[in-house]
């Protein structure tokens, strides 16, 4: 069976006459008649009741209609949907992210997509940088946005594109403040007094280059570095400062995750970078996820580019 006998069989089921449908599907009638006759054969059973004076539908034809017709708007409505496939309107986008990224760009860039590509179906999903890596590489997810890695350590299968650097400010017990605790008295906090508190962050497997970048920090100060506590969440992270456990750093766009008990401090002296970026495979050919990247590169583009 295919789309020529449906469309011949529909053609008479509408005009409940051979000449009729003949004229419509531009052919003559008799090759209309064995047509009809053939895929009655194909199917088992008769689809019109015919007379000499009258053409109708038999049970099986009016319960079968439905379905015939479906068929034929869906295979016909195919290169469009093809179309639309290619040029990324439709299809589906997985996108993964550190718990950092929810607190800066990452929420505009989504709002933007699903506003220029409302029928892409969206799957997103928090996971550390080092479980996003795995995750791009075994086609789990297309777009990953992570902690910025070393150029060095950029996997060859992967593509990356900065999006955003931001400086690095301390999360402090806000009980120390209220109790006037040595060095956090103020609004700025100064290193030596960092390096004195007990330290709360990512353990290095999650995170290497944030946790790099911080034990750089202790490091280039002469200070010994010593985590405290490690957890693999921000808001895990946020809220054990917030119950006394300890100090931590955070990218400076974390101020906006407010947390009862827990304060933001900016950092004296010469203050680290932290980069937020994506990740994706090369040579993915999935145009939803192109239209992303695209959409990412003119974001990073607007803040490095600007004059």
């Amino acid at each position: 069976m295919d789309l020529r006998q449906l469309q011949q069989f529909l053609a008479v089921a509408d005009e409940l006459h051979f000449g009729r449908a003949a004229a419509r599907l531009n052919m003559s009638q008799p090759p209309l008649s064995q047509a009809i006759q053939a895929l009655e054969r194909e199917v088992g059973a008769k689809l019109f009741e015919r007379t000499k004076r009258m053409v109708k539908l038999s049970s099986v034809g009016r319960l079968w209609l439905p379905h015939a017709r479906r068929a034929v708007e869906h295979v016909t409505s195919l290169p469009a949907l093809a179309e639309r496939l290619a040029r990324g309107e439709i299809g589906y986008l997985r996108i993964a992210f550190v718990s950092t990224a929810d607190y800066n760009q990452l929420p505009a860039l989504i709002s933007s997509y699903r506003s220029a590509y409302p029928n892409v179906e969206l799957s997103l999903r928090e996971a550390t940088s080092d479980v996003q890596i795995e995750a791009i590489l075994r086609d789990e997810i297309d777009i990953g946005v992570v902690i910025g890695p070393r150029e060095a350590a950029l996997h060859p299968q992967l593509q990356y594109v900065t999006l955003l650097r931001e400086k690095l400010i301390a999360v402090v017990p806000d009980q120390w403040i209220r109790d006037r605790r040595e060095g956090f008295g103020r609004d700025t906090v100064r290193p030596k007094d960092i390096f004195a508190a007990p330290l709360i962050l990512f353990p290095r497997r999650s995170a290497p280059t944030f946790h790099d970048l911080i034990s750089g920090y202790f490091n280039r100060h002469g200070a010994d570095f010593l985590v405290h506590q490690e957890a693999i969440q921000m808001q895990t992270i946020i809220g054990l400062v917030a119950a006394g456990m300890g100090i931590a750093l955070v990218p400076e766009s974390m101020r906006s995750l407010e947390r009862k008990g827990a304060r933001y401090l900016a950092l004296e002296g010469d203050v680290p970078e932290v980069e937020t970026g994506f990740l994706w495979r090369n040579g993915d050919t999935n145009p939803a996820q192109q239209n992303f990247v695209r959409m990412v590169r003119n974001a990073a583009c607007d803040d490095s580019c600007a004059v």
